[in-house]
């Protein structure tokens, strides 16, 4: 067995391990306190390290491969972090109850896991057909940094004026289930019916769409070896069970994490198109790292000047 063969069997391990752990905690606990949520999550993250490790001591091109998919890794857990965002957003403007909200966490999560896997095949077969695509799609990041820079606060999400949320509540025989329950499909009198419930799942699938399509020029943007490309997005979505509660309860620490993401989609979308000019696609091919450092770099500024944003907001509402 070779060693790439050998983190491919890794990875897989990992993934169906993580998964189940995640699901089984979730499931077993229904909500998460604060604490609790970031300790699963720290644990989750320290996994997605942990084969980073691997991936630096047994892969042939293993610095390169390394630092690449540390930079896919938290550009795309950075996407999944905005994504919950949004699903929170829905479930407040949708009126979802506490105790139906992680069956539906759980449904959209591996829901985006499948369209992130079935999407990136299709993108690498295409990028390696059609080589110019990658200039289109990072003008899509580019547009799509924009649109996320200039959004005002809940201008994202209309989940009323969803395509799908509109053609369910037309076409599908609707329930008024309990508002307690956490059914999507239910039979009365002999009949079956979905609940307000499945609506919402609906709205939640779209987000998953447009977030899975985010993610492919991103990552494109940072390497196009399938190894980096699915086991970065892969890892990036691996626990969010978990993630979502702790994101729930400490929302005011990323404030700012939206403005920060978009400036990482509009750094690697730039690069994307300017990489049409060989020499500057040489040299970011010769210097990995810098992908990574202002990847790090606005992550970090960003949250911590969402903290600093917090603590001052604090301190004018106790003078």
């Amino acid at each position: 067995m070779n060693s790439v063969a050998f983190l491919w069997i890794l990875f897989w391990a990992l993934f169906l391990i993580v998964s189940t752990l995640d699901y089984m905690v979730v499931s077993t606990r229904g909500s998460l306190d604060v604490k609790t949520a970031l300790r699963w999550t720290v644990l989750w993250v320290g996994v997605a390290l942990g084969f980073s490790a691997a991936i630096y001591f047994f892969h042939p091109r293993k610095e390169t491969i390394f630092i690449e998919f540390i930079s896919g890794y938290l550009t795309e857990y950075s996407l999944s972090i905005d994504n919950l965002f949004v699903f929170i957003l829905i479930f407040s403007l949708m009126g979802v109850q506490e105790i139906a909200q992680p069956k539906l966490i759980k449904l959209g999560i591996y829901l985006s896991i499948v369209l992130r896997i079935v999407f990136i095949v299709f993108g690498i077969a295409i990028i390696h057909r059609f080589h110019w695509l990658l200039y289109a799609f990072g003008a899509l990041l580019v547009w799509t940094a924009w649109k996320m820079l200039m959004a005002k606060d809940g201008d994202q999400v209309h989940p009323e004026n969803n395509l799908l949320y509109k053609l369910g509540s037309r076409v599908l025989p609707i329930h008024p289930e309990d508002q307690s329950s956490t059914r999507l499909i239910t039979h009365f009198q002999g009949k079956r019916y979905v609940t307000p419930l499945f609506l919402v799942f609906l709205v939640i699938g779209s987000t998953d769409v447009l977030f899975a399509v985010d993610s492919i020029p991103a990552i494109m943007g940072i390497s196009q070896d399938p190894f980096v490309v699915l086991t970065s997005n892969v890892f990036a979505v691996l626990g969010l069970n978990s993630l979502f509660f702790a994101v729930r309860g400490v929302m005011g620490l990323f404030k700012f994490l939206k403005h920060g993401v978009s400036i990482i989609l509009f750094f690697i979308g730039g690069k994307m198109v300017a990489g049409a000019y060989s020499p500057i696609d040489d040299w970011f091919e010769d210097r990995t790292y810098v992908s990574l450092l202002v990847i790090v770099t606005v992550l970090t500024g960003s949250i911590l000047f969402s903290i600093w944003h917090d603590r001052m907001l604090r301190r004018q509402a106790t003078k």
